[in-house]
């Protein structure tokens, strides 16, 4: 199978031109299952910690087929629980190291790149989240204050009056925006293609078009297996590293939801309509309604631009006819317009996928050493950064468990999210998550205070 056909594969200068399957049984000391940037950051760090490590990567389709190479190309320092939400979970201390770890990393990753020699067009020109309403400015405004109780300077987030929000991105209807220098543009399919590339020359065997059908622990009479329909693979360890893709795997249906974001992209726009608009410095960019939307200006100057809103589908299914739905689409192209009213040309490119959201919207890493499996995921959306921190904090606990790092001290770090209800409880419960953030937005545009939005900030903040 054939990536979606994204703007992102679309503009690779080089024919996609697949890796061979595994054909034959396999021992190695890490295998990794899963051709993303989880799995791929953690073999080149494997390999960067220990030259002398077996490690093998593989793929059912293509490396970065799924979210990495499909994404909206925000390498930000976002978590998916609200700052409050990991206040009340994890403690204040917890709160600290995790922003300023996130923060520092959106760096580490573009320096990451650089030493590799990948051009993912990676330009750290921050975020800017824009208010266009009252109710979103208050709520904007809050959180600044908020931030900067809890020890976040200006220089973290900032509050952009009217007028020099609308000098660095003339948006329709724009009030006000909050500014974080702490978020990169990146090219997902450039990035997620050179990583394989990278790792390829460090010594990984990567095996493309081998579809994991099932991952065994070690017990008293067998290595940890991943099985293929080419051959068995034995490993030490065995990393599953499969994000939105996880339920298709037998045992694990509810790890996680897989929630469906769409993305579009516009014709390449002139330059009078960039000196109107601004966004000079490739600043990513979003507004503060409930159901989420994204975008970046791209080095061809085109808008890529997402959101989500698709239906979660029952029993987790993942079917390649899901990553397009017209309506999705629709409504993705018409908000645009909203915004740029100036647009110009006809949408190019449309394209989409599941992405992974445990039951307490948070991301997990663990490593069980006495069945020998591991596991890193789980990002609902933020898993640019949040994956090269998940990796690094892997690669320390898999060359030196007995030692405290950086990384594997985060809160993430050494847990595991509890399952999913069973259907069709979560069929209910996820959809009616997606319709309170379509009620609330929908109030909002008339002016109104949803009690939508209150319900929906006590579900994403409730521990689960």
């Amino acid at each position: 199978m054939q990536p979606p056909p994204s703007l992102w594969w679309s503009a690779l200068a080089q024919p996609l031109v697949p890796r061979p399957a595994l054909g034959e049984d396999l021992d190695v000391d890490v295998a990794i299952v899963g051709g993303g940037y989880t799995g791929l950051w953690t073999a080149r760090e494997l390999k960067r910690r220990d030259p002398e490590l077996r490690v093998a990567v593989i793929e059912k389709e293509v490396c970065g087929f799924g979210a990495s190479g499909r994404n909206g190309g925000w390498a930000s320092s976002f978590y998916p629980v609200s700052d409050d939400g990991v206040l009340a979970r994890y403690g204040e201390d917890a709160y600290r190291h995790l922003r300023s770890s996130l923060q520092l990393a959106v760096r580490s990753l573009g320096e990451a790149i650089a030493t590799d020699g990948i051009d993912a067009h990676f330009i750290q020109g921050g975020t800017l989240t824009f208010a266009r309403s009252p109710l979103q400015v208050a709520r904007l405004q809050d959180h600044v204050r908020a931030a900067a109780a809890l020890g976040q300077s200006s220089d973290d987030l900032c509050w952009l009056g009217e007028g020099e929000a609308r000098s660095r991105g003339d948006l329709a209807g724009v009030l006000g925006a909050t500014y974080s220098p702490h978020c990169a543009r990146i090219h997902p399919a450039l990035l997620v293609r050179g990583l394989a590339e990278v790792n390829e020359r460090l010594g990984v065997s990567i095996f493309e078009h081998t579809p994991v059908t099932r991952i065994v622990g070690r017990t008293t009479t067998h290595a940890p297996m991943a099985l293929t329909p080419g051959g068995t693979v034995r490993a030490n360890l065995i990393v599953r590293a499969t994000e939105g893709f996880t339920p298709t795997l037998p045992g694990l249906r509810r790890a996680v939801a897989p929630i469906y974001s769409l993305m579009i992209a516009s014709a390449p726009q002139s330059s009078a309509f960039w000196a109107k608009v601004g966004l000079a410095n490739y600043e990513t960019f979003a507004d503060d309604r409930h159901l989420i939307i994204y975008g970046q200006r791209t080095n061809d100057d085109r808008i890529a631009f997402g959101g989500r809103g698709a239906p979660y589908h029952f029993g987790s299914s993942v079917e390649e006819r899901y990553d397009r739905s017209p309506r999705v689409f629709s409504l993705l192209e018409t908000t645009l317009r909203e915004l740029f009213p100036a647009l110009e040309g006809d949408v190019t490119h449309r394209w989409g996928g599941p992405l992974a959201m445990p039951r307490d919207f948070s991301p997990s890493v663990w490593v069980d050493e006495r069945r020998g499996l591991a596991s890193a995921g789980g990002y609902t959306g933020d898993g640019v950064v949040l994956s090269y921190v998940a990796a690094n904090a892997l690669a320390d606990l898999i060359t030196d468990p007995d030692t405290p790092t950086s990384t594997t001290t985060l809160p993430f770090v050494e847990r595991q999210s509890k399952k999913w209800e069973i259907e069709p409880l979560r069929w209910i419960g996820i959809n009616a998550g997606l319709g309170l953030a379509a009620r609330a937005d929908r109030a909002e545009e008339g002016g109104r205070q949803s009690k939508a939005s209150a319900w929906l900030e006590r579900l994403l903040d409730k521990p689960n």
